[in-house]
């Protein structure tokens, strides 16, 4: 049970007008059904992650919490994408391809998109935001928190939470709202790695901090 003194700190550090929620590649080709990596989507289908985050979206909808999405597509080319690591060649293999334009990069259920969220788009790299569009968006939105949720525990969730901390942003990490492959190494990259650098919470926590207090003297239903 979190301490009055830490619900207050989160609290404060979770400002609805300062605060981002920011999604990392919860799109079709990645979390959906018909994934290019089916062993890290049922990780996060199973773990409850895509599920919390669902949340998450839909409290900061309701709270007025700037929602931003980050997806990681290709050209059908390849024209413009990294060559330089494993991954990317592994990934130019796969029968999925993250392709610009296609239901792949699509953000998947349940994770609704509404009309007032940014989606930023990537073609090359590991992190959303190195190299992209997130980080003015961010500092034009007056962002100082921002909470870093989706996939994958192993690459984009770290790059992302340590380029926010490098470029001046407070992160926020809800565990429950991340996940990786292998499903154990999710809880020992937090503890060993992310935990040194942001604030790692829970979902429930962060739904706690943007739930309005009533009104002294409000009327109650009958």
């Amino acid at each position: 049970m979190p301490s009055r003194e830490s619900h207050e700190r989160l609290t404060a550090l979770l400002d609805p007008a300062t605060t981002v929620l920011l999604t990392v590649e919860c799109q079709q080709g990645v979390v959906g059904p018909d994934s290019a990596l089916p062993e890290l989507a049922a990780a996060a289908r199973s773990s409850g992650a895509l599920n919390n985050i669902a949340r998450l979206v839909a409290a900061a909808h309701e709270s007025g919490v700037q929602v931003m999405h980050a997806v990681a597509e290709s050209r059908p080319d390849g024209r413009g994408g990294n060559r330089n690591a494993r991954l990317f060649r592994a990934a130019a293999r796969l029968p999925v391809q993250q392709h610009t334009g296609s239901t792949a990069v699509r953000v998947a259920p349940p994770v609704e998109v509404a009309d007032e969220d940014l989606v930023v788009r990537r073609l090359h790299g590991l992190s959303p935001l190195a190299g992209t569009d997130v980080d003015p968006l961010l500092r034009n939105l007056g962002c100082r928190t921002l909470l870093v949720t989706g996939v994958s525990a192993n690459i984009a969730v770290p790059n992302a939470v340590f380029d926010a901390v490098n470029l001046g942003y407070t992160a926020v990490v809800p565990a429950d709202a991340i996940a990786g492959v292998p499903a154990e190494y999710t809880p020992a990259m937090v503890r060993n790695t992310l935990a040194l650098v942001a604030t790692v919470t829970t979902t429930d926590a962060v739904l706690g901090a943007w739930k309005r207090p009533c009104r002294q003297g409000a009327a109650t239903p009958a």
